[in-house]
């Protein structure tokens, strides 16, 4: 038996498991068995994504392994492997202290295996409220066309959302406000387009699902619960903005965290750092309109 322990900063705490030595199991596969976060894009030693280090805890000296061809690449390009370690696998067959998940299989030895998560993501995205949890798995995106539908309607949603607020607060009087949801209505527009870019990109086939279709039967970025009231102040109408993003970033964290699907993955990570964006603009302008509020109060 092997006890094999998992470190990362992703984690809450360490996770130790055991290991039958000789199994012919990688350490992707016993993390994926115990739910271990390894991040992880092809699975197939290509992509460098699973690259962990691997400290050896009960022993002062190294048992031999080969490392493949691919393996040993992968780790150089990615600048994982120092001239020493280099030397030690090509005559010793010594394994080198970072190591492609997928390729490194568990032996009869107690270890520590650390790895930094995710770093394609960001490392510290916005706070998941509980609708994360109705988003996660609400929608099941099976085709990378069927992702990029979702995408383009909660856009193209959001735009709308913010031109018809835009025109409610100026019937009301509240030009102010009016004025800044014309403004964050442009933004969505852009955000729009950006994603049909996309489709054009990967030559989707749209089909735009009805409203229905979402979990809670609205598209993520509307906000209606007090958006409408006519008396907001421009602070208000920024936190409007900013849960609807929130909501917009949650759908696209958890397509990105929970899709089987290599390619919508990919796809759904560009929208992830693109809504992160969204969301810390926003936070700023938040900042500085509170800055703005106290400094009139004095």
């Amino acid at each position: 038996m092997a006890n094999v322990t998992f470190s990362s900063p992703v984690m809450p705490r360490d996770i130790t498991v055991y290991a039958v030595a000789g199994s012919r199991v990688t350490l992707l596969s016993l993390a994926k068995t115990h739910k271990i976060p390894i991040p992880c894009d092809c699975g197939d030693g290509e992509c460098g994504s699973c690259v962990v280090e691997v400290k050896n805890y009960t022993r002062s000296t190294r048992d031999g392994v080969t490392l493949t061809d691919k393996e040993r690449e992968v780790l150089l390009q990615m600048g994982k492997l120092t001239k020493e370690e280099l030397k030690d696998i090509a005559v010793h067959d010594l394994p080198p202290r970072h190591r492609l998940a997928c390729q490194c299989f568990v032996r009869n030895e107690d270890i520590l295996v650390s790895f930094e998560g995710d770093t394609t993501l960001p490392v510290k995205g916005p706070a998941l409220s509980l609708s994360a949890a109705i988003y996660k798995g609400g929608v099941e995106m099976k085709t990378l066309d069927t992702f990029l539908s979702y995408a383009v309607m909660l856009e193209e949603d959001s735009a709308v959302h913010y031109e018809e607020l835009s025109a409610n607060m100026e019937a009301c009087g509240n030009t102010d406000v009016a004025a800044l949801f014309k403004q964050l209505g442009k933004y969505s527009r852009m955000h729009l387009a950006e994603a049909k870019a996309k489709c054009a990109r990967y030559d989707a086939t749209l089909t735009l699902p009805a409203s229905s279709a979402w979990p809670d039967n609205v598209s993520p970025e509307i906000v209606k619960q007090w958006a409408g009231d006519a008396d907001m102040t421009r602070l208000d109408a920024l936190k409007v903005a900013l849960q609807g993003e929130r909501r917009g970033y949650e759908f696209y964290y958890s397509v990105a965290n929970t899709t089987a699907d290599k390619e919508i993955r990919a796809v759904a990570k560009e929208f992830v750092r693109e809504e992160f964006e969204h969301v810390e603009t926003l936070k700023l302008w938040i900042d500085k309109e509170e800055a703005a509020v106290r400094a009139k109060a004095r």
